[in-house]
């Protein structure tokens, strides 16, 4: 495995290009070996690193035509992440449908894709937008506060109990259980690890409590009522029912959280796209797009090879693991420009972004997440409020959730 160097002769140099290195995600200094990929090798083989062998797809056309074979390179193969279930271990097999090949992804998906619809988005928007505001005016003018902890989290994780018909009292156990669930770090030690599958049991069993209360009864419009009313999923097994809960609250939670972070990061960083911002608000649409795009909030997704493929001229073989690092299509500079590393508000292609992913594993809540990020967006721009970053984020250390722990801001009108 790929260290840091020391003076021991035994110990390996850092591939600067194996960009699954968690400190480059922690410092934000990411942007660089991507560029280098980018421009040297898109396709590119790194045989060692903490994760083991793997290709890292770093451009948009290779991404999109990967993501359009998914009878090649499969999601359920070796798992949506770099880190391999690890045989022998205390790890338990854990599926989900975003890991599923057809046709059981196809099922499973088409169960909770109703609680995504345009209409139930227009049943859910005077919600969403009355909590958004409510939080909003809660806000302390002038005084430095936590934009993570009390925006962020909180509308997402409301928003997820919202879904899942879950005890409001007990909302942040989904926070929780979202972030051990998306730590692909925590596989490096037994200890971690056990921990990990401790708190998926914890999460399973509360949950497990919420579909008995709800077996036999009329169908309601949650998530859980929708899994018992279909055939698809049913009669899942105690791992595959915890493996769905854990896709769900992640994708509900890291990736709307941490756009919502970006927002207010992004636009402190980039103040010139800011102003633009405020003196349009029509602009709204499209930047938060833009935002997503910038932000990216799952850097990777991976899928393994089921035969020999030749990629643009690179020989990938049966078994090899491919990282598709959407992190670095959605700044490829032959789709998005020489300023993709900037934030645009009125970026005209800036809905091409893959944050969602692309083709039959796209997000199922992509709608909800614009939503919600878009309403954010409205709302401040009525109160005409402007967050200013008051000193440096504290970022998720690890390649696949991209995101922020802390974030110090104060609000200000303009």
């Amino acid at each position: 495995m790929a260290t840091l160097a020391t003076d021991s002769l035994d110990t390996k140099a850092v591939d600067p290009l194996d960009v699954s290195r968690p400190e480059l995600y922690r410092d934000d200094t990411w942007q660089e070996p991507f560029r280098r990929l980018r421009a040297e090798s898109p396709i590119h083989y790194t045989p060692e690193s903490d994760y083991g062998a793997y290709w890292s797809i770093s451009t948009y056309k290779p991404i999109v035509h990967i993501e359009s074979l998914p009878e090649i390179f499969s999601s359920e193969v070796g798992g949506i992440t770099l880190a391999d279930f690890i045989e022998g271990s205390d790890d338990v097999r854990m599926p989900m449908f975003i890991a599923r090949d057809r046709p059981v992804h196809t099922g499973q998906r088409r169960t909770v894709a109703p609680a995504f619809t345009p209409s139930e988005m227009v049943r859910m928007s005077d919600d969403i937008r009355r909590r958004t505001a409510e939080i909003l005016d809660s806000l302390p003018w002038g005084e430095e506060f936590d934009w993570v902890d009390t925006v962020s989290i909180e509308l997402t994780t409301q928003m997820l109990a919202i879904l899942f018909d879950f005890p409001w009292e007990d909302r942040r156990k989904l926070t929780f259980w979202s972030d051990w669930a998306g730590d692909i770090e925590l596989v490096k030690t037994e200890e971690l690890r056990k921990q990990r599958l401790q708190h998926m049991y914890e999460c399973g069993a509360y949950f497990q409590n919420l579909w008995n209360q709800k077996v036999d009864k009329e169908p309601t419009p949650d998530l859980i009522s929708m899994m018992i009313h279909s055939d698809a999923m049913a009669h899942m097994d105690q791992f595959e029912f915890i493996g769905n809960l854990i896709l769900l609250i992640v994708g509900g939670n890291d990736t709307t959280r941490n756009s919502m972070s970006a927002m207010a990061y992004g636009l402190d960083k980039f103040p010139d796209a800011r102003a633009k911002l405020e003196a349009d608000p029509g602009l709204i649409a499209n930047a938060t797009q833009e935002i997503i795009r910038w932000q990216t909030p799952l850097a990777h997704m991976r899928r393994t090879a089921t035969q020999d493929y030749e990629l643009d001229g690179q020989k990938i073989r049966e078994g090899d693991k491919l990282a598709l690092w959407y992190i670095s299509a959605n700044r490829d500079e032959s789709v998005f420009g020489d300023d993709a590393d900037d934030i645009v508000v009125d970026r005209p292609n800036a809905r091409r972004h893959l944050a969602f992913g692309h083709g039959i594993h796209r997000c199922v809540g992509a709608r909800l997440a614009e939503l919600q990020i878009a309403t954010l967006m409205e709302e401040m721009a009525k109160r005409r409020m402007r967050v200013n970053v008051t000193g440096e984020p504290t970022r998720v250390s690890a390649c696949f959730v991209h995101g922020y722990r802390k974030l110090p801001v104060e609000i200000s009108r303009y």
